[in-house]
């Protein structure tokens, strides 16, 4: 797409919001970045067409404003926690947000909605994160016909500055390669932030991906043992893993869920229980070829010296 494009994009701070904000205002879109902190995105000030505008996205009438006048929005907003266990955190993030989105777009004459949500997030799913996840799927997929919406549904995104291997990386460095691992066979597909980005890049103007949703897995399905392994190797930590039986992988998760930050929680316990894999090749449908694991990590997790 040629056009320059006005482009309104809701968690557009984060791993992957920074990496589509910048391939968006390379090619030539304006972007406006809704957020109430914007000290946080000065990673992305240098941009010349990204204005960043001080709001509350869950106010209506601040939302509305910021969305006027734009030809498309894209929410990526989610959370791995929230504050408590009751849900309403996840409830209020995924599904409420996208609610008010979808109702701001339409009252504001938008034509183009692009969404991502979770794979194997499902209404009746086990875990509050998938089930609130689920919610917002069905508003968006609710929407009068003048919104036309594309979904995404990544599996888990790795790529330079992510919270997944360096993360892993960092607990192995402490740990000395010890890795006590809940649900350790459950089942990922990890895919190239990069790739997900181009997968946005190409729904902008709509065309085939009209009220389509597409399921986005790199071309490895890998377990979580897997993942932490290939870590420990790369990081040069090692990994010892020992799978946790679920009836202690419960307890660990609990434990967790009182430390600040929750680095692992019993909704994500829970969310492990359901393989993130794909049941159908979106990417294929988008003729874009996703980028191995292996290929990518080496290049930003590395021994210490």
């Amino acid at each position: 797409m040629n056009t320059p494009l006005t482009i309104t994009v809701l968690g557009g701070t984060g791993f992957v919001g920074s990496a589509l904000v910048a391939r968006l205002a390379a090619a030539g879109h304006r972007v406006r970045l809704p957020t109430r902190n914007p000290q946080g995105a000065r990673h992305l000030a240098v941009l010349p067409t990204v204005e960043r505008l001080r709001l509350d996205v869950h106010d209506p009438a601040a939302l509305r404003g910021a969305i006027d006048g734009s030809d498309v929005v894209i929410n990526l907003v989610g959370i791995l926690n929230e504050k408590g266990f009751s849900g309403r955190g996840f409830e209020l993030a995924h599904a409420e947000l996208t609610r008010k989105t979808v109702a701001a777009c339409v009252a504001a004459g938008v034509a183009r909605y692009l969404h991502m949500r979770a794979l194997g997030a499902d209404e009746q799913g086990p875990s509050h994160y998938l089930r609130s996840k689920g919610i917002a799927e069905r508003h968006v997929r609710a929407a009068p016909a003048t919104l036309d919406w594309t979904i995404f549904r990544p599996s888990v995104i790795f790529g330079r500055g992510d919270s997944l291997l360096n993360r892993f990386a960092g607990l192995l460095r402490l740990s000395g390669g010890f890795m006590p691992l809940a649900r350790a066979n459950a089942k990922f597909a990890p895919v190239w932030v990069d790739d997900v980005v181009s997968a946005f890049m190409l729904a902008l103007g709509g065309g085939a991906t009209s009220r389509q949703s597409y399921d986005l897995c790199g071309p490895e399905v890998m377990t979580l043992g897997d993942l932490v392994r290939l870590t420990g190797k790369l990081a040069g930590t090692g990994a010892r893993v020992v799978g946790l039986p679920d009836a202690i992988g419960r307890t660990q998760a609990w434990v967790m869920d009182f430390i600040p930050g929750k680095p692992f929680s019993t909704d994500n316990f829970r969310s492990l229980t359901v393989d993130n894999v794909c049941r159908e090749n979106g990417f294929a449908r988008l003729d874009i070829t996703p980028t191995p694991l292996r290929s990518i990590a080496p290049t930003y997790i590395r021994p210490s010296r």
